[in-house]
Formats: C-alpha cells, sequence, structure tokens
C-alpha cells in the first residue's frame, strides 16, 4: 500500500475508535462534550497515533489492540494544544486551520476542554488487552511519565521561561525532548507494548522516537519561518514574534536543515533489529523529513 494511503487509511481507523470513545456532542453537559469533540475532530496529521499503529505493526501486533493507546496519545496531544494556544501560555487563535478551542468556547471552558481530554486519554488507555510482559499499570505509568512535570509539562514549562531568552542549543534540545519527542517516543512504545514487544525492539523504537521527534521539532521550527499561515494551518511566525528560540534561531536555517537530516538518519538506523518489519516506519520517517521540502 502506497503510504499516503496507509496514512489515510490509518487516521481514519483512529478517528472512528474516538467516535467511540468520547461522548457524543449531545451528552450531558453538552458544551463540554462539543468542545472536546471541536478540538479532536479539527483535522489533525494524527502522526502520533498512526506511529503506535505502525510500531504494533512492526512487532507483528494486532492493529485492534493498539487503538486505544493511539487514541489515548492523541488526546493527550490535542489537550496539550488546546491548553498551548490559551492567552496564559503561546496565545494563538488558529490551529489546524481553523479558530483555536478558547475562541470558539471562551477561555474557561477550553481550560476544562483540556483537563477532560487528558482525563479520558487515562479511561481510554485503561481499555487496552494486556500481554505476557505488559500489564494496564505499565501502559498508565508510560503515559502518566510522558505528560507529567518532567516531560511534557515540564517542557511547556521550560519553554515559556525561555521566552525572551537566549538559550543555548542544549537548552533548545532539553525542551523538546520533553515537549515533542517524548509523546512521540511514547506512541511507539505504547504500540509496541501492545505487541508483546521484547525489550531489545522497544529499545530500537524508543531511539527511533527520540531521533524522528527532535527531527519532527526541527522541521516544525523550519516550516514556521518558511511557509504561510493558510500553508500551516496555523499563525506563522508566531515564535519569533513572541521571543522563543527554535532551531532555525539558534543554530539557522542552513544548520537546522542539516541536523533535520542527520536525526532522521539517526531515526532510521535505530530500527536495525526490527528488520524488513520496519520499513513503514522508515518510510514515514523520509516523508516527515521531506515535509521542508
Amino acid at each position: 500500500m502506497h503510504l499516503k494511503n496507509y496514512l489515510a487509511e490509518r487516521a481514519a481507523d483512529v478517528d472512528a475508535a474516538m467516535d467511540v470513545f468520547l461522548p457524543t456532542a449531545k451528552d450531558r453537559p453538552a458544551t463540554i462534550h462539543a468542545a472536546m469533540r471541536y478540538a479532536v475532530f479539527a483535522g489533525g496529521k494524527r502522526l502520533r497515533p498512526v506511529l503506535c499503529l505502525a510500531a504494533a505493526e512492526a512487532c507483528g501486533g494486532d492493529l485492534s489492540n493498539a487503538l486505544a493507546p493511539a487514541c489515548a496519545v492523541e488526546l493527550m496531544h490535542t489537550y496539550s494544544l488546546v491548553h498551548d494556544d490559551l492567552p496564559a501560555m503561546d496565545d494563538d487563535d488558529l490551529r489546524r486551520g481553523r479558530p483555536t478551542c478558547h475562541m470558539v468556547y471562551g477561555e474557561g471552558m477550553a481550560v476544562l476542554c483540556g483537563d477532560a481530554l487528558l482525563t479520558a486519554a487515562f479511561l481510554v488507555l485503561a481499555q487496552t488487552p494486556v500481554t505476557k510482559r505488559y500489564a494496564t499499570r505499565d501502559l498508565v505509568t508510560e503515559l502518566a511519565t510522558t505528560g507529567g512535570s518532567q516531560k511534557l509539562i515540564g517542557g511547556q514549562v521550560m519553554d515559556l521561561e525561555g521566552e525572551g531568552q537566549k538559550l543555548t542549543r542544549r537548552q533548545l534540545v532539553r525542551i523538546h525532548e520533553a515537549k515533542t519527542a517524548a509523546l512521540l517516543t511514547t506512541a511507539l512504545r505504547l504500540g509496541a507494548m501492545t505487541a508483546n514487544a521484547s525489550p531489545a525492539k522497544l529499545a530500537a523504537l524508543t531511539q527511533f522516537g527520540y531521533n524522528l521527534g527532535l527531527a519532527f521539532q526541527v522541521i516544525d521550527d523550519i516550516l514556521d519561518v518558511t511557509q504561510s499561515t493558510e500553508v500551516l494551518g496555523k499563525t506563522a511566525g508566531k515564535d519569533q514574534a513572541v521571543g522563543k528560540a527554535t532551531y532555525p534561531s539558534v543554530l539557522g536555517l542552513g544548520e537546522s536543515r542539516k541536523q533535520a537530516a542527520k536525526l532522521t538518519r539517526a531515526a532510521m538506523n535505530a530500527l536495525r533489529p526490527l528488520g524488513k518489519k520496519a520499513a513503514r516506519l522508515e518510510e514515514i520517517a523520509a516523508y516527515l523529513l521531506q515535509r521542508e521540502y
């Protein structure tokens, strides 16, 4: 199957599962459920859940067993976007080509929407079938650690505190190890865990996710200064406007492009222990690198 067809099919699988997992927009109280669905079904790439499913496949697992963690990761990701867009955080009024959640439902409801999505992530994750190696508590620990103060939230703290500061390359990497690479890596690990992956395969996917996550962020930063708002679906140049450190601002555009390619190669090399079964993951890594070109 061609990669674009694969991505579209897996994204559709995730959307269908999410539609079942989430309350309907008519369930009381209706406003919060409408806001949750507005945020979730805003037309994102579904990269993290697709990687979760692809990792399960690469480890010989059943896609149906990986749908719950795939959706859980996307719910956590979406909550982080809803909160990041708030005026008290990154203050953006456009996400995925349409008004952000707080622009439509108000700031208070957007805060509650993010809270509800994060809570729902664990409710959905708890429905994942267990395997011989991995119990439900292992999955919950994995996602909770990633979403906590030393990973996702910690990364946002460093990001906020770094505004207007001249950060070093290492400080910038630390932010995105926590903000971007951590959740992307967890998506892969959770998918592998549903397939009862061996420690060696889990380690390989962890290294793949780390490098792919950083490459993804480098490319995102490049796109922010080279593409239009219409192309991005979010406000172009926003990071520069608020004084955030980005890869182009710290390394320069040319060096950032080299870094993205280097990280992508490192990600692909990490997949060697999985052999030919990792071909789809390699395709996705190459595809993500080409977003910039």
